[in-house]
């Protein structure tokens, strides 16, 4: 029997969570199945599930999952819709959720970041565990991610299904035009210099201050070169304003002239600055999948990647690897992209095969698989 399956589709317009959503989505589509999907986000984010197959049907709703009365409201409008199976594709679960539903947890660095205060940290403790024990199933986006449900939350190993994402394919599709889209972008931005490239947050986990110091070291050892003594920094993503440490390391390295934060970008911005860095440099402290490495994979850039958590599972052998507390090192790994031709290609093409490893078509059919165990009663909550 088809099942009405709702999917939380309202952080469409985030960096990674919307990467997941929208692709995740798409895929379903794709391959088809006799179940209906109700997908439920704010009006002005409906056209992007325009061309969808006749099988979903996408619902306005305007609050955000961040407000406390969301609590009660989406519960309710939840149980309106009558679905007969609820997926919240984060690990952001309303108190009063009807089930069966299932959770995607992408992270746990709330744990380690965002709640250093022990009250605060028991609290987040507490409202992730109960969402995720009260759901049918738990799909992890790593193994890494896996086994910190597990063994921060003590959810069981049984309840937790691993299910890769991907990079959004518009990354590795050709274009007849890429060159002149390529072209007319830099000299949108004035871009006449090689640059290294980092995209996402600038919060603390994402060592972006270590980044900052680590590209001092390289332009210092770098001013002479025939190719990179104009090298830059771009990031792409957050404001410098957002992160008072980051501000400081800027000016504490000396190089505000040389590094460039322009903010979140167009998609098709993002794919030519992607495919124009001379590295991307990734230096997280911690991550629960790190699509950015992929995306910059898939188009064609060789990665620095720190060593930790899910970071050298997804990239396998495709990156340079460095210690991510470890400044010199950083810009050792830099200067080694940057300067072995040799290194730069084997990074480029086993970056391509890397990619290949994860595409939303398989995750689709995962997730799929868990809605119908789920959503049939063959997955009891614990």
């Amino acid at each position: 029997m088809p099942l009405r399956i709702l999917i939380d589709a309202r952080h469409i317009q985030d960096f990674g969570f919307g990467t997941y959503i929208r692709n995740l989505v798409r895929a379903i589509s794709a391959i088809g199945s006799p179940h209906k999907y109700i997908l439920v986000c704010g009006k002005k984010d409906q056209p992007e599930f325009d061309g969808l197959s006749d099988h979903f049907q996408v619902l306005p709703y305007e609050r955000k999952d961040s407000e406390l009365f969301d609590q009660f409201a989406f519960p309710a409008f939840a149980r309106g819709v009558r679905a007969d199976l609820i997926h919240i594709p984060l690990n952001v679960v309303p108190l009063f959720l009807p089930r069966p539903y299932i959770v995607t947890v992408h992270d746990l660095s709330a744990f380690f970041f965002d709640a250093p205060e022990t009250w605060r940290l028991e609290l987040v403790r507490a409202r992730m565990r109960r969402g995720l024990m009260r759901a049918s199933r738990v799909i992890a986006v790593s193994e890494s991610t896996r086994q910190d449900a597990e063994q921060m939350l003590g959810i069981p190993s049984n309840r937790i299904t691993r299910i890769y994402g991907a990079a959004d394919p518009r990354y590795t599709r050709l274009d007849p035009a890429a060159d002149t889209e390529r072209r007319l972008t830099l000299e949108r931005y004035q871009i006449k210099y090689p640059f290294l490239l980092y995209t996402g947050s600038v919060k603390p986990q994402k060592n972006v201050a270590r980044l900052v110091e680590a590209f001092a070291l390289v332009r210092g050892d770098l001013e002479h070169h025939p190719v990179y003594k104009d090298l830059r920094l771009i990031i792409i993503g957050d404001q410098i304003s957002t992160s008072p440490s980051l501000r400081q390391a800027v000016l504490h390295s000396r190089v505000e002239s040389r590094v460039r934060f322009l903010g979140f970008v167009p998609f098709e911005t993002l794919r030519v600055f992607y495919a124009s860095a001379a590295a991307f440099v990734f230096p997280s402290l911690y991550e629960g999948f790190g699509l950015p490495p992929l995306e910059a994979m898939a188009s064609g850039t060789p990665v620095v990647s720190s060593n930790v958590t899910s970071l050298p599972e997804v990239a396998g052998d495709a990156a340079y690897f460095v210690n991510p507390d470890n400044v010199f090192e950083i810009a050792r790994g830099i200067k080694e992209v940057l300067l072995d031709e040799d290194l730069r290609e084997k990074l480029v093409s086993r970056g391509f095969q890397q990619c290949r490893r994860f595409n939303w078509e398989d995750t689709a059919r995962q997730v799929l698989a868990t809605y119908e165990c789920a959503g049939m009663g063959r997955d009891k909550p614990v």
